[in-house]
């Protein structure tokens, strides 16, 4: 979900930041995703967001992002479900408009055993950017990021530092 609130955040801060470039304000300098399809890609599995509560928290059980501490527990579950509920429903009724691509580097990572965003559709974020476009594949399912952390870390630090050192030059 963090992806494409980014992706649309950043849309939206670039539309308010029109002529910024040229009044010399700071502008966005590139965006990293992690984990999702490219926003023009259809979600080809169908919504969960409105399953029944069992079979709900069986679909939770398979991305494997929900400790199973807490799906174990029937109040933490009670307290949680809504919330996990909203996030499905806002990624699940998602309407992609086209718009021009942004002018900086994106940055897609993936886990190579993720089952929802593959390496071909993490791929095609580069079709949201005329500058560079990185794609890195770590070890890992949807979550990845928690047991590649360092990985993950270091090569967005190292991306922040490319960015840093260009503007530099502008």
């Amino acid at each position: 979900m963090g992806a494409l609130v980014s992706f649309e955040l950043a849309r939206l801060l670039r539309r308010s930041q029109a002529g910024a470039r040229e009044r010399g304000d700071r502008q966005l300098s590139h965006l990293s995703i992690s984990g999702r399809s490219a926003p023009q890609i259809p979600d080809p599995e169908p919504p969960i967001h409105a399953l029944p509560e069992a079979e709900f928290v069986e679909k939770l059980r398979r991305y494997n992002g929900t400790p199973s501490e807490v799906l174990a527990n029937p109040e933490l579950m009670q307290l949680f479900l809504p919330i996990l509920r909203a996030d499905f429903e806002l990624i699940e009724t998602y309407v992609y408009k086209n718009e021009p691509a942004f002018d900086f580097p994106i940055i897609a990572f993936g886990g190579l055993s993720d089952f929802e965003a593959s390496r071909e559709d993490l791929s095609a974020w580069a079709n949201h950017t005329t500058a560079a476009f990185d794609l890195r594949m770590l070890p890992g399912d949807h979550f990845f990021l928690h047991s590649n952390e360092a990985l993950l870390l270091q090569s967005i630090t190292r991306q922040l530092q490319q960015v840093s050192i260009l503007n530099s030059f502008c």
